[in-house]
């Protein structure tokens, strides 16, 4: 959590965020105490596992930064996941297309997301939140502390807490202590500049490979040319000689018979 930089907050705080705080630098950036991180991070599991419905979990994340964690935390854990623009009234207009009636939402920044949890307080919809120390707790049922700003932290908070859910749920193959066998790397956020560079050296490699194939496959037809006999009919006769010429011939016996 402390290589992710989980536990730096900004030179803003939020008074209901002041719990939260341990200390503040010199520089005036406040940093978060991760003992209550940790703390909120299993209130928020223990709440999630005990809804029996994996549909009735509802992830949001309005920032690109959390939107590939929110896709894989649904994957993992059976949620829905609603990642980019969140359309007003999904949870509140009942005759929209896209309506929904969730149990829990869980929002990647509450300033960000605030249309989701105003909605939610409207229909009575419990909500948790990763808060950073500027993030306002307005309707916010369950704060989890963090910097939900970086990338890579936002991603690890969001695989925490998809293993301590599953941990909870007893889910086969994954025992507490020992490690889980999906990578935090899936959770954390990709540049479109990365993807299409790793995207460009797989087809690199293919073609590559493609060629070395081809080359192969000259030489072997090149080789198969070459050992092949030349000219001549396959289905032509061939002309008698040797012994069938002397035995197809006339010979002395014949002529001392007649």
């Amino acid at each position: 959590m402390v290589a992710t930089g989980t536990h730096l907050g900004t030179r803003n705080l939020e008074p209901s965020m002041e719990t939260y705080m341990w200390k503040r630098r010199a520089d005036g950036v406040h940093i978060i105490d991760l003992q209550k991180t940790w703390e909120k991070l299993v209130l928020a599991a223990r709440i999630i596992a005990t809804i029996d419905n994996p549909q009735d979990i509802v992830v949001i994340s309005g920032r690109p930064f959390g939107q590939r964690a929110v896709l894989k935390f649904a994957k993992y854990t059976g949620a829905q996941a609603l990642a980019g623009r969140f359309t007003p009234g999904t949870l509140t207009n009942q005759i929209q297309q896209g309506f929904i009636e969730p149990r829990l939402i869980i929002v990647t920044d509450p300033r960000t997301d605030h249309q989701p949890i105003k909605e939610a307080s409207y229909v009575n919809i419990p909500t948790i939140a990763f808060c950073h120390s500027d993030s306002p707790l307005n309707y916010v049922d369950v704060a989890i502390p963090c910097n939900n700003k970086g990338k890579q932290s936002i991603g690890l908070m969001w695989w925490m807490l998809a293993r301590e859910v599953l941990l909870l749920r007893n889910s086969p193959g994954l025992v507490r202590g020992q490690p889980w066998d999906v990578m935090v790397d899936l959770f954390f956020y990709r540049e479109p500049e990365e993807q299409e560079k790793e995207q460009g050296a797989i087809e690199g490699a293919e073609t590559e490979a493609w060629a070395q194939d081809g080359e192969k496959w000259d030489k072997d037809a090149e080789w198969n040319n070459t050992a092949a006999p030349t000219g001549g009919d396959w289905g032509a006769p061939t002309e008698a000689s040797g012994w069938d010429s002397s035995v197809g011939a006339s010979s002395g016996w014949d002529n001392a018979e007649q």
